[in-house]
């Protein structure tokens, strides 16, 4: 049954989000800023989705639980990398949509293509940051409470509870910085839509109002699915721990979104359908 629910998940994000990159790609008319985010997102998507399925998928198929040390190490890099780099290309995309909605005369100049490229650079770079930092303090730890995952990919709060020595508090402090670092991108995405509503309020065009918000609501709701089910697997206190709720809330923020978003992102997008 895992195999198969993953399967299609997994099939859907690869057929969207590579509709999305080869559209953006192909297409002159979308080469500018907010298809050129879109296409890094959907490269970070795939990417994410791509740590942590397939090797589920094989371990459900194949009737196993194994995974190596290394290949452990590497996929909690590679996660947290991706992860860590998305967080960041959210709050960017909402901004340069804050900025096309309610300053339109200084689009040009705030997110010209060499801007683009380098806050794009700059949001890559973070995640590798990110991942660096987390993947050396968590496998930094002594860990001798055995060698089980309740989970089916290597996430860091399940690798801390096979700690055996309170330098796990040093991971613990990190993952609190990384967290009210996400809370403060949150926030500034959740300003810069209200900001992007109350512009659109002043528009008379009920039509055009509700286009935008057709358009934009799904997307701050899919955000906030991401960031708040992504908080809550890292934030939770142990005694609210269990194998069902883990299963779902790492769905929720790992495998849920990089499925979606294509169909979020293209749903009210017109050039971006017509260019599929």
């Amino acid at each position: 049954l895992y195999f198969w629910l993953f399967l299609g998940i997994y099939l859907a994000a690869l057929l969207g989000n590579a509709l999305i990159i080869m559209a953006i790609a192909c297409d002159h008319r979308l080469h500018t800023p907010m298809y050129y985010f879109l296409l890094n997102l959907s490269l970070l998507d795939l990417g994410s989705i791509s740590t942590t399925i397939p090797k589920a998928m094989a371990n459900s198929l194949w009737d196993t639980r194994g995974i190596s040390f290394q290949g452990c190490v590497a996929q909690l890099f590679l996660f947290s990398f991706f992860l860590g780099a998305e967080f960041s290309l959210l709050t960017v995309m909402a901004y340069d949509r804050y900025i096309a909605i309610c300053k339109p005369l200084h689009y040009g100049i705030l997110m010209g293509s060499r801007a683009c490229v380098h806050v794009a650079a700059a949001a890559w770079a973070s995640g590798f940051l990110n991942a660096l930092l987390h993947t050396a303090s968590t496998f930094s730890l002594p860990l001798c409470q055995g060698n089980y995952l309740d989970q089916f990919f290597c996430e860091i709060p399940h690798i801390l509870k096979l700690s055996c020595s309170d330098s796990y508090l040093r991971e613990v402090w990190l993952l609190l910085v990384s967290v009210c670092l996400v809370f403060g991108c949150f926030v500034f995405i959740v300003v810069s839509y209200v900001e992007i509503f109350r512009a659109v309020l002043r528009i008379p065009s009920e039509q055009g109002q509700h286009k935008t918000f057709s358009t934009y609501l799904p997307h701050l709701a899919m955000v906030f699915l991401f960031i708040s089910t992504g908080m809550f697997a890292y934030l939770k206190p142990p005694s609210v721990s269990s194998h069902v709720l883990d299963l779902v809330v790492a769905v929720l923020y790992s495998v849920v979104p990089p499925a979606v978003n294509p169909l979020i992102y293209s749903m009210r997008n017109q050039e971006l359908l017509h260019s599929m």
